[in-house]
């Protein structure tokens, strides 16, 4: 289930992350294990997240590799280190909707964010094929809900202020 696409103006963001290219069907490794990767680094620093994590897309290739990015938010200036590296997801003007369901409907998802931008004549912020911010935020994930049927992925695209 997905709820109606929407706009909405959000405020910049500060994160920690650890990017990284992988092969769709290297997902779901990956991504649990960067994530507790990331979980753990805060951990040893002391510091709370401020928010769900996500994966921010840079560049989507299904037939190669994705350059993706785990994050979780913070609220203060962290350094970093040379493998979780801060980051800020820029403000601005987002298409966003909620995705209520299994992963494996997460590409109907994203398919029907980018026909409902098409049809609005909504332009994504993107240098080439690299995407200013496209993020999947895990509302709830396998982390807080074991039922599959109840995770909530909301999708957030950086557009093109016009």
């Amino acid at each position: 289930m997905i709820t109606e696409p929407k706009l909405e103006n959000r405020n910049a963001q500060r994160y920690l992350g650890i990017r990284t290219q992988a092969a769709v069907s290297e997902l779901p490794t990956v991504i649990p294990q960067l994530h507790q990767e990331v979980y753990t680094w805060l951990k040893q620093q002391g510091v709370a997240p401020a928010g769900v994590p996500f994966i921010r897309y840079y560049v989507i290739d299904m037939e190669a590799k994705l350059d993706i990015e785990i994050g979780v938010p913070v609220t203060s200036t962290l350094p970093g280190d040379s493998r979780v590296q801060a980051r800020v997801l820029p403000a601005g003007r987002y298409a966003t909707l909620l995705h209520t369901g299994n992963y494996v409907d997460l590409v109907s998802a994203n398919a029907a964010l980018l026909a409902w931008a098409e049809k609005n004549g909504i332009e994504w912020q993107m240098q080439g094929e690299v995407w200013g911010a496209r993020i999947e935020f895990y509302i709830k994930d396998p982390g807080n809900e074991p039922n599959p049927e109840k995770w909530e992925t909301e999708l957030a695209f950086l557009t093109v202020n016009t």
